[in-house]
């Protein structure tokens, strides 16, 4: 037994340093381990994280990526540190612990099983077949959206989700036009839509579901932004563990990129509640 593997000092960061270390990093530039048991993960995660337990870890070191830091959390820090600990040594380039783990985490955090919503991606897409499954995914928001802002009373937050439905348009553009880039195309936005996946929302839900998810106010903007951010969230999520799982090299780029956007959603939304608190 190698006891000196197991006292050596670990890098760790607080809530606030790994907040700004994931918010400094492309998605595709690290990687954010999650060493609990499924049941955990399950319940709340950080969004993108790739799940290992703990008993699992020494077995799949070599799946870890050489070439990149990684993050590793648990639930308040124990587990973590250990894990931190045993890939030490390992060749990987840098491995930090979260101190106080997911409990201290209190950021964007994401729910459901490591599969959920990876069901629409097979890994083996081409890139236009990954274009057109985001597509469809963001259809889903914009729906959810467009509901949302015909059925509320409250003008601001009809008006709130009006430009959330906006930048979903935005989006979709953006991706219709790299769809026409990579396939050599010149696809009409009806002509592409004929192709949709109907009723998936971007988390991998559908519409009524999460509609029926939380028990948001529809009248309050603070609760109304939060459950933007919410969706949002798992949208990153699903785009980040597509990513992970995705064989295509194009492919992982596109998803990569995608999951970008949404941070970019995300920081939005976020300015919006500042000025609501």
């Amino acid at each position: 037994m190698r006891w000196k593997q197991f006292l050596t000092p670990v890098k760790s960061f607080d809530r606030d340093q790994a907040r700004n270390f994931i918010d400094s990093h492309a998605p595709d530039d690290h990687l954010i381990l999650d060493v609990r048991q499924p049941k955990e993960y399950e319940n709340g995660h950080i969004p993108g994280a790739r799940l290992i337990p703990m008993a699992e870890l020494p077995d799949r070191i070599p799946s870890l990526p050489t070439d990149k830091p990684i993050l590793v959390y648990c639930a308040i820090g124990g587990r973590s540190r250990i894990a931190a600990q045993m890939l030490s040594g390992k060749g990987l380039k840098e491995v930090i612990n979260l101190t106080g783990g997911f409990k201290a985490w209190e950021g964007l955090s994401a729910f459901g099983p490591r599969e959920k919503g990876l069901d629409y991606f097979t890994g083996l897409q081409s890139a236009p077949e990954t274009l057109i499954i985001a597509y469809s995914l963001e259809s889903g928001l914009l729906d959810f959206y467009d509901t949302m802002a015909a059925k509320v009373k409250n003008q601001a937050a009809s008006d709130l989700f009006k430009k959330m439905s906006g930048i979903e348009i935005t989006h979709q553009a953006r991706i219709l036009k790299e769809y026409n880039r990579v396939s050599a195309t010149e696809t009409s936005r009806e002509e592409f839509e004929k192709n949709i996946l109907p009723g998936i929302i971007e988390g991998g839900m559908t519409t009524e579901e999460y509609a029926g998810l939380f028990q948001t106010d529809l009248e309050d903007l603070t609760q109304i932004i939060e459950l933007a951010i919410s969706i949002e969230a798992q949208a990153l999520d699903l785009y980040l563990r597509a990513a992970d799982f995705s064989q295509d090299k194009d492919s992982k780029e596109i998803l990569s990129q995608i999951a970008k956007e949404e941070q970019t959603h995300i920081r939005l939304l976020g300015d919006l509640l500042a000025k609501e608190d």
